[in-house]
């Protein structure tokens, strides 16, 4: 029997902020904040320094502080990764997302990321290869490297990325294709020890963004 004095259940509260509390004209980011937003709450997934924020402000916020490094996926068979991958790239700070192939891709697993992340587009290996040329620094060369556990690849724990550079990823399944592999400047596979062939691309990708992040930004 339950006691009459028991605390019952309720709802878990929305994810966010409800409306803004006091004077927002007093509020030093008061000219990023959004109206609607401010009157009405903000439950949008993003870190508690950008609540109330218009989406473009966020965005040349996080603009300025970018990291040099960008995520290229090979988008052949419409990939369900491809949205999560855009979700790890926004939270590991990327430069920016290629997708190489087909232009359309499933957006639901980026969870509206994408909305803060520069996401372009390549129609074939050949036309992402001639952007990277003069895609670093100063115009220069921007390194590939393929995320691939072919023959003849060298460890991702063990090797030091560039700090600019290209991290490129191929379908679920069969990989990467051979002119990508072909166009690489490396090729690391990310150490396994089970049973599996393979580890999913989106994680595959995580892992190889938090290994550019430990090893440039902790470093």
């Amino acid at each position: 029997m339950v006691n009459s004095e028991t605390p019952k259940p309720t709802s878990q509260p929305t994810w966010g902020v409800g409306p803004y509390q006091g004077d927002p004209t007093k509020h030093p980011d008061f000219s990023k904040f959004d109206p609607q937003l401010l009157q009405e709450g903000d439950t949008r997934n993003v870190v508690d320094n950008y609540r109330y924020w218009k989406m473009e402000e966020i965005v040349r916020d996080l603009d300025a502080k970018r990291h040099p490094f960008h995520v290229a996926i090979e988008n052949w068979q419409h990939d369900l990764n491809i949205g999560s991958i855009v979700r790890n790239a926004n939270a590991f700070l990327a430069s920016s997302v290629h997708i190489v192939g087909n232009k359309r891709w499933n957006k639901r697993g980026a969870m509206v990321t994408d909305r803060y992340q520069h996401v372009l587009h390549h129609p074939t290996i050949e036309d992402f290869v001639e952007w990277t040329k003069t895609a670093g620094e100063g115009g220069k060369p921007l390194p590939i490297i393929a995320i691939d556990n072919v023959p003849g690849c060298k460890q991702l724990e063990t090797t030091k990325l560039p700090r600019e550079c290209i991290l490129l990823f191929g379908q679920e399944g069969p990989g990467l294709s051979q002119p990508a592999l072909d166009a690489s400047d490396q090729v690391l596979e990310i150490s396994q020890f089970g049973s599996t062939r393979s580890i999913n691309a989106s994680a595959a990708a995580a892992i190889a963004m938090h290994t550019w992040v430990m090893q440039h930004v902790f470093s």
